[in-house]
């Protein structure tokens, strides 16, 4: 039953008839209460309302995120590790995921933001927003110890870490991934789908069986980072399932 439908059967005179133009909460009520229904009614019809709202953006967010993958964005590896047993291995710093993703989601009225969600003395945990223009909007969260190597000061550790976090939380909300200069435009690196299956768990039964394929997946690729990343998904997970 659709909302033209549900407020034709609303208890009024039926001298009358309801003249619905607009599917608008508000608007629904007052038209409401112009023709004298009652307050249930007028509250289911409310709720009913914004129930049909929120499946109309999350369409739209649907359609706008699957034209989004659609088109080939390159997130190209532009940073060489220079210390550490990572020395050599190339990735994408945060500014260039950004710049590769933005055009192509500004098209289809999609943004991400991050938000800060936990601030603890040994815990930080950031979570990506992406939003579309018709309301609904979906997040992933991703948390980890502030990044002390180097001989970084606690500043510049916290904000190594947070940097970190929004580089792959953007990612696996995207479900993109890097590649090499040099790359046909498919990638060889998909920690990002790894992380979601992870933080997607149900149970700690399920985290148990993401744990297995994802470390052996990525050990096949031989990628370190996103390993690295998948474990700190894994074990904020883990704290979920304690609390």
């Amino acid at each position: 039953m659709n909302m033209t439908e549900t407020l034709e059967l609303a208890e009024v005179p039926s001298h009358q008839p309801m003249a619905v133009q607009t599917s608008q909460p508000a608007s629904i009520v007052q038209i409401a209460l112009q023709q004298g229904a009652s307050l249930d009614v007028i509250e289911r019809l409310w709720a009913l309302s914004v129930a049909e709202q929120g499946r109309a953006a999350e369409k739209q967010y649907n359609e706008a995120f699957s034209a989004f993958k659609s088109q080939a964005v390159h997130i190209i590896k532009n940073k060489t590790v220079d210390l550490g047993p990572l020395k050599g291995k190339k990735y994408a710093e945060l500014f260039a995921v950004v710049n590769a993703v933005t055009p192509a989601l500004s098209e289809h009225g999609l943004s991400a933001s991050w938000k800060l969600t936990k601030d603890e003395r040994d815990w930080i945990e950031v979570t990506c927003i992406l939003k579309h223009t018709g309301g609904h909007s979906e997040s992933v969260s991703m948390g980890g110890p502030p990044d002390s190597g180097g001989a970084k000061n606690a500043i510049q550790a916290r904000a190594s870490t947070v940097s970190y976090l929004e580089r792959y939380t953007l990612k696996a909300i995207l479900g993109v991934s890097e590649q090499d200069e040099d790359a046909d435009g498919n990638g060889d690196e998909l920690p990002s789908e790894w992380i979601q299956r992870a933080m997607d768990a149900e149970t700690s039964a399920d985290l148990d069986r993401v744990v297995k394929q994802g470390v052996r997946a990525l050990n096949d690729a031989k990628d370190a980072d996103g390993y690295t990343a998948f474990q700190r998904a894994v074990t904020h997970r883990r704290e979920d399932f304690k609390s």
